[in-house]
């Protein structure tokens, strides 16, 4: 039996998210595809005091890049959108796995199951409309009604998102992020319910797809990357691993082994004999997939991270949306930016480097010019820290 160290496991992680090393050419489109693959999926959020979450974990991964893209990979059919670790987008070519889930698992879509017994009416005739008039967006529908359950929404806007969930509608495009909703059959005319996976295969491939996408993973983490259920996976895991499909290591201190997908042998090996070497210096959405499981970054990076964007601002710790540091493998710090795009300036309201680290050249080169790329990357000319801790970081940055 393989044993690793917690270090080999986090360089494993690294290289398997994409984060181990700086992109080592200059993005085109086609890279976008192959960047949410070995993801497995790419979260989307509105927040949008720099760009919006998507785009950052993208360009976490591939450098400068035009998010104009994501909206054409999107449009080709490429992508789809659906619930898996939130809303996200994901690779069509899993859609069986997922349209699976749909079908199978009823745990999927349950908080809608009381709004869609009161509403069976509404939804017929969004459904119909858009099979009439589609693609249609939410603003496409006039209504005073207001669902204040749902956060002062339309019911209209709720009605598309409860037939995308049961996939009677898909998202067929975004436009300036409004999506523009359509039947199944014009979007994926090719698709036959027939070929959805059975829910003993969904829940096999979205824990192979948590494996390979982590690299080298505890159960719970496991469990937790596509929010399948706990009880039950640590036996699913062993009897993937029995078949052959996965690879099982103990880690030294740990009382519990992690897996490791087929895929991810290699990055493994060459962990144990010292030929990973974590490079890269960047910065992390807060929904990136390296540390949306909050308990995993805590474990594995010893990086206790939350996201106060609807914490009161009097009771944030460090800010709005913070965006962790990624240095050579460790995540030493974050920083709460803010683009002020009128005056074509970026703004980091605070940086904090974590209580143990020293700002040495080496960090404060890799964070300088990772926050000159993310300056230019969003357009903006200047950069100003308002806040920092140590302090001395305001005179290095001045």
């Amino acid at each position: 039996m393989m044993l690793m160290t917690p270090e080999a496991v986090r360089l494993v992680m690294l290289a398997a998210q994409g984060l181990l090393t700086p992109p080592s050419t200059t993005a085109v489109k086609t890279d976008l595809l192959p960047a949410i693959r070995q993801m497995g999926y790419l979260q989307i959020d509105t927040i949008h005091v720099v760009q919006r979450s998507q785009n950052l974990v993208l360009w976490s991964r591939l450098g400068d890049f035009d998010p104009d893209w994501l909206d054409e990979v999107h449009a080709e059919g490429q992508l789809f959108e659906y619930y898996a670790h939130a809303l996200c987008y994901i690779p069509t070519e899993y859609y069986p796995t997922f349209r699976g889930r749909g079908l199978h698992d009823k745990r999927v879509g349950r908080y809608w199951w009381g709004w869609a017994e009161k509403h069976q009416d509404l939804l017929a005739r969004v459904l119909e409309e858009v099979r009439e008039n589609g693609p249609l967006s939410s603003m496409d529908f006039e209504s005073e009604r207001i669902e204040t359950g749902w956060g002062g929404i339309k019911n209209e806007r709720i009605a598309l998102d409860r037939l995308m969930i049961t996939g009677e509608l898909m998202v067929s495009r975004r436009e300036n992020f409004r999506r523009y909703f359509d039947l199944r059959e014009r979007v994926l005319p090719d698709w036959d319910d027939a070929d959805a996976q059975d829910l003993e295969t969904v829940r096999d491939e979205l824990a192979l797809m948590a494996v390979r996408a982590l690299g080298a993973a505890r159960v719970e983490w496991v469990a937790n990357y596509y929010y399948l259920l706990k009880t039950g996976m640590a036996k699913r895991l062993e009897r993937l691993t029995a078949e052959g499909r996965l690879y099982r290591a103990e880690v030294a201190a740990w009382d519990q082994p992690v897996y490791i997908h087929p895929d991810g042998l290699a990055l493994a090996k060459q962990a144990l004999a010292g030929e990973l070497t974590a490079t890269y210096t960047t910065l992390l959405s807060p929904f990136d997939p390296l540390i949306s499981d909050r308990d995993r970054a805590l474990d594995l990076f010893n990086f206790d991270y939350r996201l106060e964007s609807y914490t009161p601002a009097k009771d944030r710790q460090y800010g709005f949306f913070c965006l962790p540091i990624l240095h050579k493998g460790r995540l030493v710090g974050r920083l709460d930016p803010k683009a002020h795009r009128k005056q074509k300036r970026m703004e980091v309201k605070a940086l904090y480097l974590e209580p143990e680290m020293t700002l040495d050249d080496e960090l404060l080169v890799g964070l300088k010019q990772t926050l000159d790329q993310f300056t230019a990357w969003h357009g903006l000319d200047s950069l100003e820290i308002t806040e920092a801790n140590p302090a001395n970081l305001l005179e290095v940055f001045a």
